[in-house]
Order: C-alpha cells, then sequence, then structure tokens
C-alpha cells in the first residue's frame, strides 16, 4: 500500500469538508455552486487526474479502504468538469470487476452523471427539494425494479436510503430552497454552460 498517496487522497477530503462545514456555517453553502468550493473541486480534481496517470486508478489494494474512498468522493465532487467525471466513470466500471472499487460506489456515480445530464437516475441516490419543501429522489427510471437494482449495487431498499438522505440532511443543516423552482431553473442553466447539457 503506498501510504503517502492514501494519506494525499484523505487529506483532500479533509480540506474539502472543512470548507463546507464553513460555507454551511455562514449559510451560502446551498446558494448555488459556490466559488471557493468550485475551484477547491477543480483542483482536487486536477490532482487526481495526475495521479491517476502516474499510478493507474487509487484502490483499494493501493491506498486502503479510506484512500479509495476518498478518491471516489473527490469524482464525485468534481460536478464542474464533465468530461473528468465520465472518464473516471469507465475506470471505475473496470475497477469494480476487479475487486478495487465497491458497487455502490459505481452506482452513485452513474447517478449522478445522469442528474447533470438532465436523465433519469438509475439506483435513486440523487436527491432534491420538491414544491413541499420535502427531500426526495429525483426521477428514477423503471421505478418499480429500482430496489432490485440497488440490491445488486450493495445498497439499502429505497424507502430506507429515503429516510437515510433525509437524516443526513437535516444533520447537515440542509434546508428546502425558498423557491425550488426557480432553482432547478439556474442549476439547469448552469448544466448547460459546463457542458452536461446541450
Amino acid at each position: 500500500m503506498d501510504q503517502n498517496l492514501r494519506q494525499q487522497l484523505i487529506a483532500m477530503i479533509d480540506e474539502a469538508k472543512r470548507v463546507r462545514a464553513t460555507l454551511s456555517a455562514d449559510g451560502s453553502l446551498f446558494q448555488g455552486y459556490n466559488a471557493d468550493l468550485r475551484a477547491m473541486h477543480n483542483s482536487q480534481a486536477k490532482t487526481l487526474a495526475d495521479i491517476i496517470d502516474q499510478h493507474g486508478w487509487p484502490g483499494k489494494s493501493k491506498v486502503g479502504e479510506d484512500g479509495a474512498v476518498a478518491a471516489w468522493m473527490i469524482v464525485q465532487q468534481a460536478i464542474g468538469l464533465p468530461r473528468f467525471m465520465r472518464a473516471c466513470l469507465e475506470i471505475i466500471e473496470a475497477e469494480v470487476t476487479k475487486g478495487e472499487v465497491p458497487r455502490w460506489q459505481r452506482a452513485l456515480l452513474i447517478d449522478r452523471i445522469r442528474w447533470l445530464e438532465g436523465k433519469k437516475q438509475v439506483y435513486g441516490t440523487q436527491f432534491d427539494w420538491d414544491e413541499k419543501g420535502q427531500l426526495n429522489p429525483i426521477p428514477i427510471e423503471d421505478e418499480a425494479m429500482v430496489d432490485s437494482r440497488r440490491t445488486l449495487a450493495d445498497l439499502v431498499p429505497m424507502a430506507e436510503g429515503i429516510q437515510q438522505r433525509r437524516r443526513e440532511a437535516e444533520q447537515n443543516g440542509e434546508v428546502a430552497p425558498a423557491n425550488p423552482a426557480v432553482r432547478r431553473k439556474d442549476f439547469e442553466g448552469w448544466a448547460k454552460a459546463i457542458g452536461w447539457r446541450s
């Protein structure tokens, strides 16, 4: 195991958590994509891209479970870099078959990319606020079969996943936007400008 690489990845996620906590405390975290957060995500994605170029994907045998989770989290946070996220999904697909990446990480990344692209998600892992101020999964493809797919991805059943996500939002101080429709419109405009949508 490469302990230096492991520590580097974990340090980046610790930094991301500190920045998020600061922005959450001052109320700016959930008001669009904060410029400081975006810059940090892009910088960390570039560092991870360099690591991948030099060492291949930092899976659990290279950097341990926590280091591998940190690498995956950096990809999840890189929402301003469509090509990077898509390229990492291709790598992760291969790493899942080798046992280097757990299936649930692949599932969450697939759903995140589909959400950013404006498509229905597959596993029901991405959420948004509805008009009533309730946090719910965004639309799911073939919703009747979602629990079967979640089982294959080592995820808890959808009903339990919804409760977990709502508890997490409450613990993190997330609140519904004043106007969900306006927020969605702003997000869609951003997604087109970044290149996620045409």
